[in-house]
Protein backbone atom coordinates (compact mmCIF):
# COMPACT_ATOMS: atom_id res chain seq x y z
CA UNK A 1 0.00 0.00 0.00
CA UNK A 2 1.15 2.98 -1.31
CA UNK A 3 2.94 6.01 1.26
CA UNK A 4 3.68 9.63 -0.40
CA UNK A 5 7.51 10.62 -0.78
CA UNK A 6 8.72 12.00 2.85
CA UNK A 7 5.46 10.76 5.10
CA UNK A 8 5.27 11.96 8.64
CA UNK A 9 3.24 9.88 10.81
CA UNK A 10 3.44 12.86 12.95
CA UNK A 11 1.32 14.19 10.82
CA UNK A 12 -2.17 12.26 10.46
CA UNK A 13 -3.92 12.74 13.66
CA UNK A 14 -5.34 9.97 16.02
CA UNK A 15 -8.95 9.30 16.01
CA UNK A 16 -8.73 7.30 19.58
CA UNK A 17 -6.50 5.78 22.15
CA UNK A 18 -6.81 2.40 23.59
CA UNK A 19 -8.26 3.85 26.93
CA UNK A 20 -10.89 1.66 27.54
CA UNK A 21 -8.51 -1.51 28.30
CA UNK A 22 -6.63 -2.40 31.27
CA UNK A 23 -2.54 -1.64 31.71
CA UNK A 24 -0.62 -5.09 32.71
CA UNK A 25 -0.16 -5.13 36.33
CA UNK A 26 3.27 -3.85 36.83
CA UNK A 27 3.66 -7.47 39.23
CA UNK A 28 3.88 -8.83 35.88
CA UNK A 29 6.75 -6.94 34.62
CA UNK A 30 9.51 -8.96 37.17
CA UNK A 31 11.94 -11.37 35.78
CA UNK A 32 10.71 -14.50 37.20
CA UNK A 33 7.34 -13.67 36.45
CA UNK A 34 8.54 -12.74 32.39
CA UNK A 35 9.71 -16.09 32.21
CA UNK A 36 7.40 -18.07 33.65
CA UNK A 37 5.15 -16.30 31.10
CA UNK A 38 6.68 -17.67 28.45
CA UNK A 39 7.48 -20.69 29.84
CA UNK A 40 3.29 -21.07 30.55
CA UNK A 41 2.02 -18.86 27.45
CA UNK A 42 -2.06 -17.63 27.78
CA UNK A 43 -4.52 -19.14 25.01
CA UNK A 44 -3.76 -15.66 22.88
CA UNK A 45 -3.85 -14.13 19.29
CA UNK A 46 -1.91 -11.04 18.08
CA UNK A 47 -3.33 -8.21 16.88
CA UNK A 48 -1.03 -6.79 14.22
CA UNK A 49 0.70 -9.62 11.67
CA UNK A 50 0.86 -8.74 8.92
CA UNK A 51 1.31 -4.78 7.40
CA UNK A 52 -0.47 -4.07 4.02
CA UNK A 53 2.45 -4.07 1.38
CA UNK A 54 4.05 -1.17 -0.20
CA UNK A 55 7.16 -2.86 -1.57
CA UNK A 56 7.84 -5.42 -4.14
CA UNK A 57 10.65 -6.90 -2.09
CA UNK A 58 10.54 -10.34 -2.03
CA UNK A 59 9.91 -11.52 1.76
CA UNK A 60 13.14 -11.15 3.57
CA UNK A 61 13.35 -13.24 7.51
CA UNK A 62 14.55 -10.95 10.27
CA UNK A 63 14.89 -10.55 13.69
CA UNK A 64 14.46 -7.61 16.61
CA UNK A 65 15.44 -7.94 19.84
CA UNK A 66 13.03 -6.55 22.36
CA UNK A 67 15.17 -5.75 25.09
CA UNK A 68 14.10 -5.42 28.64
CA UNK A 69 16.17 -3.33 30.95
CA UNK A 70 15.35 -4.78 34.45
CA UNK A 71 15.68 -1.69 36.67
CA UNK A 72 13.24 -1.51 39.55
CA UNK A 73 10.94 0.30 37.14
CA UNK A 74 11.66 -2.06 33.65
CA UNK A 75 12.41 -0.27 30.36
CA UNK A 76 12.10 -1.53 27.14
CA UNK A 77 15.83 -0.79 24.58
CA UNK A 78 14.80 1.30 21.55
CA UNK A 79 17.74 2.93 18.96
CA UNK A 80 16.54 5.99 16.55
CA UNK A 81 17.38 4.96 12.50
CA UNK A 82 19.47 6.95 10.57
CA UNK A 83 18.12 8.89 8.46
CA UNK A 84 20.06 8.26 5.17
CA UNK A 85 19.39 4.23 5.42
CA UNK A 86 16.58 2.84 2.60
CA UNK A 87 14.78 1.12 4.90
CA UNK A 88 12.52 2.64 8.06
CA UNK A 89 15.13 5.41 8.09
CA UNK A 90 14.98 7.96 11.16
CA UNK A 91 12.33 5.82 12.87
CA UNK A 92 12.18 4.30 16.36
CA UNK A 93 13.29 0.35 16.21
CA UNK A 94 14.38 -2.52 17.89
CA UNK A 95 17.43 -3.21 17.55
CA UNK A 96 17.38 -6.45 14.63
CA UNK A 97 18.15 -6.60 11.17
CA UNK A 98 17.46 -9.32 8.20
CA UNK A 99 18.84 -12.99 8.82
CA UNK A 100 22.28 -13.81 7.75
CA UNK A 101 22.57 -17.37 5.60
CA UNK A 102 25.09 -18.08 8.44
CA UNK A 103 22.27 -17.52 11.20
CA UNK A 104 21.23 -20.88 13.10
CA UNK A 105 17.78 -19.77 13.94
CA UNK A 106 15.91 -16.16 14.78
CA UNK A 107 17.79 -15.83 17.88
CA UNK A 108 21.02 -15.75 16.45
CA UNK A 109 19.90 -13.06 13.81
CA UNK A 110 18.42 -11.00 17.12
CA UNK A 111 21.27 -10.77 19.10
CA UNK A 112 23.71 -10.53 16.37
CA UNK A 113 22.33 -7.60 14.65
CA UNK A 114 21.93 -6.22 18.23
CA UNK A 115 25.29 -6.52 18.71
CA UNK A 116 26.37 -4.97 15.66
CA UNK A 117 23.91 -1.74 16.09
CA UNK A 118 24.21 -1.03 19.64
CA UNK A 119 27.03 -3.30 21.27
CA UNK A 120 24.99 -5.63 23.12
CA UNK A 121 27.39 -8.70 24.08
CA UNK A 122 25.31 -11.59 23.50
CA UNK A 123 26.19 -13.16 26.27
CA UNK A 124 25.02 -10.32 28.58
CA UNK A 125 21.17 -10.85 26.82
CA UNK A 126 18.92 -13.81 28.64
CA UNK A 127 17.32 -14.73 25.61
CA UNK A 128 13.27 -15.96 27.23
CA UNK A 129 10.96 -16.80 24.27
CA UNK A 130 9.94 -14.59 21.17
CA UNK A 131 6.67 -13.65 19.80
CA UNK A 132 4.66 -14.24 16.55
CA UNK A 133 6.55 -13.45 13.02
CA UNK A 134 5.30 -9.82 12.25
CA UNK A 135 5.03 -9.20 8.11
CA UNK A 136 6.28 -5.28 7.41
CA UNK A 137 5.15 -3.56 4.34
CA UNK A 138 8.07 -3.29 3.46
CA UNK A 139 8.72 -7.26 2.79
CA UNK A 140 10.63 -8.57 6.47
CA UNK A 141 9.42 -11.02 7.94
CA UNK A 142 10.10 -10.29 11.72
CA UNK A 143 10.42 -12.69 14.38
CA UNK A 144 10.84 -10.54 17.57
CA UNK A 145 12.79 -11.97 20.12
CA UNK A 146 12.59 -11.10 23.78
CA UNK A 147 15.51 -11.28 26.39
CA UNK A 148 16.14 -9.43 29.73
CA UNK A 149 18.73 -7.22 30.11
CA UNK A 150 20.86 -5.60 33.24
CA UNK A 151 20.98 -2.16 33.71
CA UNK A 152 24.12 0.08 33.04
CA UNK A 153 25.29 -2.61 30.30
CA UNK A 154 27.89 -0.87 27.62
CA UNK A 155 26.70 -0.03 24.82
CA UNK A 156 27.77 1.50 21.37
CA UNK A 157 25.76 2.92 18.69
CA UNK A 158 26.50 1.92 15.10
CA UNK A 159 26.79 5.38 13.43
CA UNK A 160 25.93 4.12 10.01
CA UNK A 161 23.00 2.54 11.40
CA UNK A 162 21.55 4.33 14.73
CA UNK A 163 21.36 7.89 15.72
CA UNK A 164 20.60 7.38 19.32
CA UNK A 165 20.32 4.46 21.68
CA UNK A 166 17.57 4.81 24.50
CA UNK A 167 15.21 3.10 26.63
CA UNK A 168 11.09 3.72 27.35
CA UNK A 169 9.56 2.58 30.66
CA UNK A 170 7.87 -0.80 29.90
CA UNK A 171 5.03 0.27 31.67
CA UNK A 172 3.96 3.04 29.47
CA UNK A 173 4.18 0.90 26.19
CA UNK A 174 2.25 -1.48 28.11
CA UNK A 175 -0.60 0.82 29.08
CA UNK A 176 -3.44 1.13 25.89
CA UNK A 177 -4.23 5.06 27.11
CA UNK A 178 -0.58 5.24 25.46
CA UNK A 179 -1.61 3.65 22.04
CA UNK A 180 -2.90 5.63 19.39
CA UNK A 181 -4.95 4.47 16.90
CA UNK A 182 -4.67 7.02 13.31
CA UNK A 183 -6.27 5.83 9.69
CA UNK A 184 -4.98 7.41 6.68
CA UNK A 185 -6.20 7.51 3.17
CA UNK A 186 -4.03 6.12 0.48
CA UNK A 187 -4.76 5.47 -3.74
CA UNK A 188 -5.18 1.88 -2.05
CA UNK A 189 -7.74 2.43 0.49
CA UNK A 190 -7.46 3.39 4.12
CA UNK A 191 -4.02 2.55 5.84
CA UNK A 192 -4.31 1.99 9.78
CA UNK A 193 -1.72 1.98 12.46
CA UNK A 194 -0.76 2.67 16.11
CA UNK A 195 1.71 5.11 17.52
CA UNK A 196 2.67 5.62 21.29
CA UNK A 197 4.86 9.16 21.45
CA UNK A 198 6.91 9.24 24.66
CA UNK A 199 8.41 12.70 25.62
CA UNK A 200 11.57 11.67 26.84
CA UNK A 201 12.74 14.60 28.63
CA UNK A 202 11.88 17.59 26.06
CA UNK A 203 12.05 15.10 22.87
CA UNK A 204 9.62 13.06 21.62
CA UNK A 205 10.30 9.97 21.08
CA UNK A 206 6.93 9.12 18.06
CA UNK A 207 7.12 5.34 18.37
CA UNK A 208 4.58 4.03 15.26
CA UNK A 209 4.44 1.13 12.42
CA UNK A 210 5.76 -2.17 13.06
CA UNK A 211 7.45 -1.63 16.64
CA UNK A 212 4.50 -0.10 17.89
CA UNK A 213 2.60 -3.09 16.53
CA UNK A 214 5.29 -5.68 17.86
CA UNK A 215 4.92 -3.64 21.30
CA UNK A 216 0.76 -4.14 20.89
CA UNK A 217 1.36 -7.82 20.81
CA UNK A 218 3.51 -7.76 23.56
CA UNK A 219 0.90 -5.85 25.45
CA UNK A 220 -1.73 -8.48 24.45
CA UNK A 221 0.41 -11.08 25.76
CA UNK A 222 1.44 -10.04 28.77
CA UNK A 223 -2.06 -8.87 29.75
CA UNK A 224 -4.30 -11.90 29.23
CA UNK A 225 -5.28 -13.98 32.20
Amino acid sequence: MGLPLNFDPRTVPYHMTDRHLPAVSPDRFGSQALIRRFAEPPNWHPEFQIEPRFSDRSLTPASVLIGLVMHQRPTVLLTQRTQHLTSHSGQIAFPGGKADPDDGDPVVTALREAQEEVGLDPRCAQVIGSLPQYTTGSGFVVTPVVALLNPGLSLLANAYEVDDIFEVPLDFVMNPLHHRRHTMSTADGPRQWLSMPYQDGTQERFIWGATAGMLRNFYQFLAMD
